[in-house]
């Protein structure tokens, strides 16, 4: 079948029910508002459960369980594999650039484009939008827990993605499948029979639906339709007329995503490679050129990290509140420990698992350690947070969840058209997190209901476009939140039963490579 052929039934899928809601949303001005209440509905039962609160300062700041379950895992992955973030960091460069590419090892795509694909889906709208918001209710300090999280996190990208790689499967057409929900089952299974349990096989099993559900419902949140919403609240603040056509955008949106994901991972990796350095070089320049204007701050802006990181009076939470805000931006920016990047890890062209995982852990650095820590010194140096010179602009946009609008505003502040060139890069932010997410989706999606449901997905992964346009933010955000932060029960606790094998692993691969076993092929 033609390409075009193949297409037609997705774009008819696609406009047909998208027009017709669009229609009715310009009718009907209480559309909106009934499908915002029926999400909100649906975030307060699941946040009941996924942010039980575990310990209550004496302010009234909580612990939630899901930030508390990532940040003890990723505290033991880096004992556990002996800080893998800091001894291994220079060897993942060198892989990532090409070094030991092996063109004829088995797998669907180069180290450099899983990484691209992984950090697309990454690299986003939690960088713009959730750090604005971390930075602007927690303090400056949330900027200091969101790095440590960030470091912390490299060692769990390492091990999930290791596991995603060393539990793949091979399809006969060629295509690779893997993710949590394979180690999950067959990585239980295995360390069932080595430890005489049989308990670990059905509760391998358990783990791996229990992620594919969630997964999949992150695909349609944080991964879809948080990234719509965002990208246009900051979209119409340099151009006006989207705020009274919301839809428009999100039809436009769900008609280029339709496109691409279409075509599969492979599409997908190549738009990601193109797509991921000319995004992150846009914004990480637009920030250094704030931050070089005012580059005599950037030391008094530093101290102020480090004060309210640890001031326990700090008029933002105080400490605890503090800590749980950064360590929650930086779970929801980098999805370190949610499980979601070993999917996209294991394509990777590779004959050693540790080593796309050694790959894997530059994820969080790049994402988190350097793109949200430039997003947060902007914020700290304009003093667009609470407490700082430029509260009373940032409070309404914090107040509405509006991360991406207050971040616009923020470059507003600095220079006029600075926004025109944000909004192009946060086009482009969500673009590339949706396509990658699609490909998440559909992988959990497939292995719950068959190769055959794979088109459905996408059809209604494309008009969560849609939807995400028409949705309101605080909703969509805590939705977005709840599913990706959920993937962590499931994937933190299989995590822990299998890094023992992770570890012999690693032991034997670097043992290796001080031996100069290894091809360098570049």
């Amino acid at each position: 079948m033609k390409p075009l052929q193949r297409l037609l039934p997705l774009l008819f899928a696609l406009f047909a029910p998208s027009t017709l809601f669009a229609q009715e949303a310009v009718k009907n001005e209480n559309f909106a508002t009934w499908v915002d209440d029926k999400a909100g509905w649906v975030v307060e039962k699941i946040e009941s459960a996924f942010f039980y609160p575990i310990y209550t300062t004496d302010d009234g700041t909580i612990i939630p369980l899901v930030v508390a379950w990532l940040v003890v895992g990723a505290v033991i992955f880096t004992l556990r594999m002996g800080f893998i973030n800091i001894r291994a960091f220079k060897h993942a460069i060198d892989i990532t650039r090409g070094k030991f590419d092996n063109p004829n090892d088995e797998g669907e795509v180069s180290h450099f484009q899983a990484l691209a694909s992984a950090l697309s889906a990454t690299v986003g709208l939690g960088n713009i939008a959730g750090v604005a918001i971390a930075v602007s209710l927690g303090g400056p300090g949330a900027i200091f827990w969101m790095i440590v999280a960030g470091f912390l996190g490299m060692s769990s990208k390492f091990v999930e993605c290791t596991l995603g790689q060393k539990y793949r499967e091979t399809r006969p057409d060629g295509h690779i499948m893997g993710g949590a929900m394979y180690y999950l089952q067959n990585g239980m299974a295995d360390f069932g029979k080595n430890a005489g349990g049989m308990i670990y096989r059905p509760l391998g099993k358990f783990l791996a639906v229990t992620f594919a559900f969630i997964c999949i419902g992150a695909s349609f949140g944080g991964g879809n339709t948080f990234q719509v919403n965002q990208s246009l609240n900051a979209l119409q603040e340099t151009a006006p007329w989207l705020a009274e056509n919301r839809w428009v955008y999100g039809l436009i949106m769900a008609s280029l995503t339709g496109v691409v994901i279409i075509g599969g991972i492979k599409r997908i990796a190549h738009t990601a490679e193109k797509i991921v350095p000319l995004m992150c070089a846009i914004y990480v320049a637009s920030c250094l050129f704030i931050l070089f204007r005012h580059f005599g701050e950037i030391p008094s802006a530093i101290s102020k990290i480090f004060h309210s990181a640890f001031n326990p009076g700090a008029a933002w939470g105080g400490f605890i509140g503090v800590l749980v805000t950064g360590f929650k931006r930086a779970a929801f920016s980098n999805e370190a420990g949610v499980g979601s990047a070993a999917i996209a890890h294991s394509a990777a062209r590779t004959e050693y698992p540790v080593r796309e995982g050694i790959v894997a852990l530059l994820e969080p650095f790049i994402d988190t350690i350097v793109v949200c820590t430039m997003t947060g010194l902007v914020i700290v140096i304009t003093g667009h947070y609470e407490g700082g010179s430029m509260a009373e602009i940032a409070a309404p946009f914090a107040a509405k969840a509006n991360g991406a609008g207050l971040t616009s505003a923020v470059f507003a502040s600095e220079i006029s058209w600075f926004p025109y060139i944000l909004s192009g890069a946060v086009v482009l932010f969500a673009f590339s997190t949706m396509i990658s997410w699609s490909y998440y989706g559909e992988r959990c999606w497939a292995w719950l209901f068959g190769d055959g449901a794979s088109m459905l997905y996408r059809v209604i992964f494309v008009f969560m476009v849609f939807l995400g346009s028409i949705i309101t933010s605080k909703n969509v955000l805590d939705f977005g939140d709840l599913m990706i932060l959920g993937m962590a029960f499931p994937n933190v606790l299989g995590l822990v039963f299998l890094m023992g094998g992770v570890r012999r692993d690693l032991n034997s691969y670097m043992e290796k490579l001080k031996k100069g076993d290894f091809i360098e092929y570049k």
